[in-house]
């Protein structure tokens, strides 16, 4: 079987959207989506007006079509929302979410794979987070009703996933244990596509590869997984967004970041005696860290910050500008914020003005938890179930029975990572989300791509250097979507829809 040689990272809410992605695909690497937050992704979409048509286009193309007529029925808006009003509602996941949100679930995650697949034979995968447990069942089935090649997950321990996608490629009813915070034992979710009328005789079984940050997590998923993982994603903690932490006791520098030592070191040999393959992230997008991995036996590099601020990226246009100029003068930093992220995880923020990173910004913005998706599940006082999250407004975190400590610093960023991509939602009383951006630690290196006149670069400048530095041949294949349109229509053969 051959590899790509780059996967390009999965990446905030839509900044790996379908448009990036597809563009790596065509170029014949891995191109990934970013399955986070896609049902409020796509209703804003629509409700934008949903320009271009490329949702309503992929919409016509859903296997159960009353269930997309809904979807546009409820949110779509011809010629665009007022930009004083705010956007619509999505519920929030919970044990026993509405059908209308997993409706929505599944629908948004056939759409962005659908468009970062069409009109061409290229790989196409997603990336979701461990972490947002509830809604990765009905994202999965999404992505594999439109024929998606590859899962990679990460920002937790995905053990019960590759069962998940089996029992799914089979047309059966999948299960996954949700994580109770406390004394609360865990939880058991099911998710059965005919129970929702969307039952299947079978799916093609995409790829699925783990994210880890050691030899020891590698070795305890292939032994413990409950189905096959057909590869790695190596992880440093260089890399952007959340990273693993420190192994051991937490230890902070003097600038206030996590320290990393010896112990957080991983040494590729033995991830290749692992006998998967893999692939390893965080500051090798560069030739000669792609020929360290392959030499040692791995099949190539992820890339994510370089894609993250080039042409094709999802990140609003206007700040991916202002970044590539802040990067050339050499005034852009990135910081590993140990308590910015609810999970808990450290997660690197981009030292950009105007946004969360800023303390004045976070401080006038009004604590409000109305998007969910890091929502932790708690058992109450009562014994029932409920949800919290560290990032909601602080009175409220603690009369859940959370501690008021776990607040400090908390950033929302299910509403800063949607404003990141242009799509913040404005509150009645006027206030619109502010972003937060990340990065991994080697943003300053993206100017290598710029030269001394550019001021922007493409998702190709960025695989032809590593490739071809690599010595390693690189084509652009000439796609063509009116030569292959009859054979995306076959290419979905593989779910047999019943009647």
């Amino acid at each position: 079987m051959e590899y790509p040689q780059i996967i390009q990272g999965g990446m905030g809410i839509a900044v790996s959207d379908w448009n990036l992605a597809k563009h790596v695909s065509q170029l014949g690497q891995l191109g990934v989506v970013s399955a986070t937050a896609l049902d409020n992704v796509i209703v804003r979409r629509l409700q934008m007006g949903d320009p271009g048509g490329n949702v309503r286009r992929a919409l016509r193309h859903f296997p159960f079509p009353d269930v997309a007529k809904r979807i546009l029925e409820r949110y779509y808006i011809e010629g665009g929302k007022d930009p004083d009003k705010t956007f619509a509602a999505v519920p929030m996941y919970t044990l026993e979410p509405r059908v209308e949100l997993v409706e929505l679930t599944v629908v948004a995650n056939f759409v962005e794979i659908f468009l970062a697949g069409e009109g061409h034979n290229g790989l196409v995968g997603v990336n979701l987070l461990t972490k947002i447990q509830m809604p990765n069942m009905a994202s999965i089935f999404g992505t594999m009703l439109a024929g998606v090649d590859y899962v990679i997950m990460g920002a937790g321990i995905p053990r019960e996933i590759p069962g998940v996608i089996d029992a799914l490629s089979r047309g059966e009813a999948a299960e996954l244990k949700i994580s109770v915070e406390g004394e609360g034992e865990d939880v058991l979710m099911q998710f059965d596509p005919k129970s929702y009328g969307m039952g299947v005789d079978s799916l093609k079984r995409p790829n699925f590869l783990a994210i880890i940050s050691s030899v020891t997590l590698g070795q305890a998923l292939l032994k413990r997984a409950t189905g096959e993982i057909n590869g790695f994603v190596v992880e440093l903690p260089v890399a952007g967004g959340h990273n693993a932490p420190p192994r051991g006791k937490m230890q902070i520098d003097e600038n206030g970041e996590p320290i990393y030592g010896p112990r957080d070191e991983i040494d590729l040999a033995k991830i290749a005696a692992l006998g998967k393959p893999f692939w390893v992230a965080g500051s090798f997008a560069y030739p000669h860290r792609l020929r360290e991995v392959l030499e040692v036996g791995g099949q190539g590099i992820q890339v994510g910050t370089a894609f993250a601020y080039c042409d094709e990226s999802g990140l609003d246009p206007e700040f991916r500008a202002d970044a590539l100029r802040q990067v050339r003068a050499g005034t852009l930093g990135v910081f590993t914020d140990p308590v910015a992220s609810p999970t808990g995880f450290p997660f690197k923020v981009v030292q950009s003005p105007d946004s969360l990173a800023e303390q004045n910004v976070y401080d006038e913005r009004p604590r409000v938890c109305n998007l969910g998706y890091l929502r932790s599940v708690y058992k109450r006082e009562d014994g029932k179930l409920g949800y919290r999250c560290a990032s909601e407004p602080v009175r409220s975190y603690v009369k859940k029975g959370g501690e008021c400590a776990n607040t400090e610093g908390r950033k929302c960023l299910c509403n800063a990572l949607m404003a990141n991509i242009g799509l913040p939602q404005r509150r009645p009383s006027g206030y619109v989300e502010k972003p937060l951006f990340t990065a991994g630690d080697d943003l300053p290196a993206v100017v290598r791509f710029l030269g001394d006149e550019k001021n922007n670069y493409t998702a190709a400048e960025v695989i032809q250097y590593l490739l071809e530095s690599s010595g390693i041949e690189f084509s652009i294949p000439t796609w063509s979507v009116e030569a292959v349109e009859e054979e995306v229509e076959v290419s979905y053969e593989g779910a047999k829809v019943l009647v």
